[in-house]
């Protein structure tokens, strides 16, 4: 079941449910290879891979606008 909006505010927020952020990860043991593989079949990296304490890390949107993060953990 889907909850409809109610409201300017609410309806102002439909498809950016996560405030412009990251909302879902997708964890890897080999990130270059799934890197490769997801560009290989057109994923549109929004943020190139960036090495960070926790681990290795791109940024991807799904069809519907959805930010994801693609991770290694360190």
């Amino acid at each position: 079941m889907l909850a409809r909006g109610v409201g300017e505010a609410q309806t102002a927020r439909i498809g950016d449910q996560t405030g412009g952020r990251v909302g879902f990860f997708l964890h890897t043991d080999d990130f270059e290879r799934d890197h490769a593989a997801m560009t290989a079949k057109g994923v549109r990296f929004v943020r190139p891979p960036a090495a960070e304490r926790y681990g290795v890390v791109a940024v991807w949107d799904d069809f519907y606008g959805n930010l994801w993060d693609l991770l290694q953990p360190a």
